[in-house]
């Protein structure tokens, strides 16, 4: 009896100083986090569906780098491609050219301490971005830096979905294909980004490198019209309400986890209402626990309201976009999550070019012909477990 209501006590304790820790973490976050979206930007584009061609030409414009380097990404492995990438990053410091990595402290965990060591000997500047800190252990164990950027000499960036591990290049058979969008670009919109990895890397490198010109070079204009929309602590939260609320015929999403906030889902119905067409593409099979099961209640939801939901059966689904009216195409680093809209450090691009637009929408017909539809009646068969699930999931989603 004794051990029972000491073991309630500490469990009571625990989720007291969880709930405080959290509070006040995100309390701090708040007061910190700036605010920042671009005017708007001219540059070239491209975009790759798919890791191994994504890959052979990010490796290959490394290799021609002639001044710096600089890398951001959520998720580095230990397996052999990443350690192909650490093994370029490595000869081109040794020949001179300056390399900067930031890596997410818990989604890049399986490096070991041998690596990093053998990185900064090869003259590599490293850093682990979001570290768990105190005073706050459990609200900075839960905020990480999802950003995928990459900068090279200045004039090419990158910016997507993809990390670095044998599941993006397909070569793990559980989630082979790996579909998922990644830009690339070139024009004055990479200033934008090399500020942002500066930014970060203030923060975890101890270096302000914002007022170098040599890293700011004098960048043409392209075709394509973006700007970029960097968020943080809730933030991301109004940028998909405002992307949202200007639909009048379609809207598209693609994204591995659905699972809004009361308020974004709540516009998302509200542009249901006012007769705006919606398709959504999510994977057939999950890649984490619970992240279907939390979805199901809104999917429910938006079925009845006669929305196009579809499962993508042809490999697992990771991109992150939202298409409205065929003018603004939003491809970034962001899921349609709460871990996303509350937790994450994101950045997103908006692109207004009819001409790439388009380009996007054959990716996407490409993907719903590769998918299956949802059917209410499928999700309302009884399913004990799927149930429980379901329940749990609700209990956690501002985690998944």
């Amino acid at each position: 009896m004794i051990f029972a209501l000491s073991l309630s006590g500490l469990v009571l304790l625990i989720m007291i100083w969880l709930a405080v820790d959290f509070s006040l973490g995100r309390k701090k976050h708040l007061s910190t986090a700036g605010r920042m979206e671009t005017a708007m930007l001219h540059g070239q584009f491209e975009i790759f569906t798919h890791g191994k061609e994504l890959f052979h030409d990010y490796f290959n414009e490394i290799r021609q780098a002639n001044h710096h380097i600089h890398v951001l990404f959520y998720i580095v492995k230990d397996d052999t491609i990443s350690q192909e990438f650490f093994s370029l990053l490595k000869a081109k410091a040794r020949e001179g050219v300056e390399v900067r990595l930031l890596l997410d402290r818990i989604g890049s965990w399986k490096i070991k301490k041998q690596t990093v060591k053998e990185l900064r000997e090869a003259g590599i500047h490293f850093a682990y971005s979001n570290s768990v800190r105190f005073p706050f252990l459990f609200y900075s164990s839960q905020v990480r830096n999802h950003r995928k950027v990459s900068l090279i000499d200045g004039k090419i960036g990158y910016l997507g979905g993809f990390n670095i591990g044998k599941e993006y290049i397909d070569e793990d058979p559980i989630l082979s294909p790996w579909r998922d969008y990644h830009l690339k670009m070139t024009g004055e919109g990479v200033n934008f980004l090399q500020s942002e990895f500066f930014i970060d890397w203030n923060e975890y490198g101890g270096e302000n490198l914002q007022n170098h010109p040599v890293y700011f070079p004098n960048l043409p204009k392209g075709e394509v019209r973006h700007q970029f929309i960097p968020t943080e602590a809730g933030q991301l939260e109004d940028m998909f309400i405002r992307l949202l609320q200007k639909a009048v015929h379609t809207i598209f999403i693609g994204t591995p986890y659905f699972i809004p906030s009361n308020k974004v889902f709540a516009a998302l119905m509200e542009a249901r209402q006012r007769g705006v067409d919606i398709t959504l593409v999510v994977p057939y099979n999950a890649d984490h626990m619970l992240v279907q099961e939390a979805s199901y209640h809104y999917l429910r939801t938006l079925l009845k309201e006669g929305v196009a939901v579809y499962q993508f059966k042809n490999g697992f689904y990771h991109a992150k976009t939202i298409m409205i009216d065929d003018k603004i195409c939003d491809i970034g680093t962001a899921n349609f999550d709460q871990r996303s809209l509350f937790l994450n450090k994101e950045i997103n691009c908006f692109i207004y070019n009819s001409t790439f637009i388009e380009r996007v929408r054959s990716v996407i017909k490409k993907d719903i012909r590769d998918s299956i539809p949802l059917t209410l009646a499928e999700l309302n068969k009884p399913n004990f477990l799927r149930s429980v699930k379901e329940v749990l999931a609700g209990v956690i989603a501002y985690f998944l």
